[in-house]
């Protein structure tokens, strides 16, 4: 999981200070890009450098993941 710590040039499809799911991806990585899914409930490519990686403790996790 990770949080949107900037949209910049992304306004519509990522809120700051949300967490949002990721996807494993290793191209997009080797290209300095993250698979996240966004407002559109899609999974799209965004620069790693608008999110930073967190750890939630397992309980909390799924309640994200069921919430979204």
């Amino acid at each position: 999981m990770v949080v949107c710590i900037s949209n910049l040039g992304y306004e519509v499809s990522l809120e700051p200070r949300k967490v949002y799911e990721v996807l494993r991806d290793p191209d997009a990585g080797k290209h300095g890009q993250l698979r996240v899914i966004d407002e559109s409930g899609e999974d799209y490519l965004y620069p790693q450098s608008h999110f930073a990686k967190i750890v939630l403790p397992q309980s909390i996790r799924k309640a994200v993941l069921a919430a979204g």
